[in-house]
């Protein structure tokens, strides 16, 4: 039976991976490089910022220093999230509905500036009644170490196997997988090939279906 539902940030609950997308952009095209979103929005997403920017950088070549590249992308996209941020399509409707049934929070690799940015405009602490786990909290293990997702289901007070994870990156499917946790996975960022591990891949949170991963 699942009792809890845990939420990625990013993609999930947050509608800004196109944010992070055009964020990429701009920097890259500053660096003087290409944005090649087909190779590396798989392997950056789910990943903490420092990681993330360490794998553009080593794609490219570029033998810049990554902290002060992460401080670039911090600048850049906190501003796209203090103008443009909303919520995912749908969520709001799917949440005020589960709330009252599951324990929910938010799992999340964000980094904790860009996390405030976003709570500032979007009220997530109040929303999720101040459950927000980062990987700041496990050591910035991030996924698919399914650290951050055994830390949210200790905090919540629920064994891992009562848990559901909802997640839009293979990094988060196959943390979930490491958990013992069962996981629907989004299509807002990458495509269902992308997914396959997960219990169900769906477009939108009007497709969800609890009762099919109840046992």
């Amino acid at each position: 039976m699942i009792r809890a539902l845990l939420f990625d940030a990013d993609g999930v609950v947050i509608d800004s991976e196109r944010l992070w997308d055009e964020g990429q952009t701009q920097l890259l095209t500053d660096l003087g490089y290409v944005y090649d979103r087909e190779t590396l929005k798989p392997q950056i997403i789910g990943k903490s910022l420092r990681e993330g920017t360490a794998i553009m950088l080593k794609h490219y070549g570029s033998s810049a220093d990554v902290d002060a590249i992460v401080e670039r992308r911090i600048k850049i996209v906190q501003d796209l999230f203090r103008d443009r941020l909303e919520f995912v399509s749908g969520f709001l409707d799917f949440y005020k509905k589960v709330r009252v049934s599951y324990k929910t929070c938010i799992a999340t690799a964000l980094n904790r500036r860009l996390f405030a940015r976003a709570d500032e405009r979007l009220k997530l602490t109040k929303l999720f009644c101040g459950n927000i786990f980062s990987i700041d909290e496990v050591g910035r293990r991030s996924k698919p170490d399914p650290a951050i997702f055994l830390y949210s289901a200790k905090q919540l007070g629920v064994p891992p196997e009562e848990c559901l994870v909802l997640e839009d990156s293979p990094h988060g499917v196959e943390g979930a997988r490491r958990a013992g946790m069962k996981c629907i996975a989004f299509t807002t960022t990458l495509s269902r090939d992308h997914l396959t591990a997960a219990d169900q891949i769906v477009d939108s949170y009007a497709e969800i279906d609890l009762s099919n991963l109840s046992s």
